[in-house]
């Protein structure tokens, strides 16, 4: 893919491979924050234009033959929603269980000293409950209907009935929902200083810094394929699939599920 000015950092996420290593390497926000160009993202960051588009161009090169990224834009997306759910739901899931074991160690030791912890932990916690729900309505109801919108469109029928009306509506919930975590991750770096560990940290405290970014990164992927490719995607694909007409009560179950 030819890289430019006015290429959006979504469409080099999605087509260059490694694009997002880079992006991540620089602090550009790929995930929720694609539809700038690159310039504008260079600019906005106070980062040189030539350096970030030598580095994209080397990306696909840098990548071990082992790590070669697969293509979702050519799977389908109930490969992709199982691929989310299995890889990045999972250890989403784990971590946070896991963080807040490690978060309770770190704070009964370091909390006095360290009161900058205990707004860490706020940030954390906010994060943690809106993630749970926000992955549950992906894997009972949103990723379960894209799948049935692809079979129905693979078998030449009508798309089954949503009672959330179209799929733009729960799509522009998780959209936003997706920006808040942004925001939280964005919050959680400015608390620790981009997870610079304090002089007196232990162990317990440094992992505790490497764990939570180890788990902005897999958000970060996490949110850029839902955003990038399998939104957008099933979007476009529920147009042509020539959907029944919504379901009774469908207005009810819609606010209570995504409070459309």
């Amino acid at each position: 893919m030819s890289v430019s000015a006015t290429t959006t950092i979504r469409d080099l996420a999605v087509m260059v491979p490694g694009a997002t290593r880079v992006f991540d390497q620089f602090g550009i926000d790929y995930c929720c924050g694609g539809a700038r160009t690159l310039s504008d993202a260079c600019r906005t960051s106070s980062l040189p234009f030539d350096d970030i588009v030598a580095q994209l161009e080397a990306a696909e090169y840098a990548l071990n033959p082992g790590d070669k990224l697969r293509d979702w834009q050519a799977e389908s997306l109930t490969s992709l929603a199982a691929y989310i759910v299995d890889t990045h739901h999972f250890f989403t899931k784990q971590e946070l269980i896991r963080l807040e074991k490690l978060f309770d160690k770190v704070c009964s030791r370091h909390g006095e000293n360290h009161p900058e912890l205990r707004e860490l932990r706020r940030a954390f916690e906010h994060l943690k409950q809106d993630l749970i729900p926000h992955m549950l309505k992906e894997e009972q109801v949103l990723f379960p209907y894209i799948a049935r919108v692809e079979e129905a469109l693979s078998e030449h029928r009508a798309a089954p009935a949503p009672f959330f009306g179209t799929l733009q509506n729960p799509v522009r919930v998780m959209t936003l929902e997706h920006e808040a975590a942004g925001q939280l991750l964005e919050e959680m770096r400015r608390i620790t200083d981009n997870y610079a560990a304090p002089d007196d940290a232990c162990v317990s405290y440094k992992t505790l810094y490497q764990s939570l970014q180890d788990l902005e990164a897999d958000l970060h992927q996490h949110i850029h394929l839902e955003n990038n490719i399998i939104f957008p995607r099933a979007v476009e694909m529920e147009k042509v699939s020539e959907p029944a007409p919504a379901i009774a009560g469908g207005e009810f179950i819609r606010h209570r599920c995504f409070g459309l």
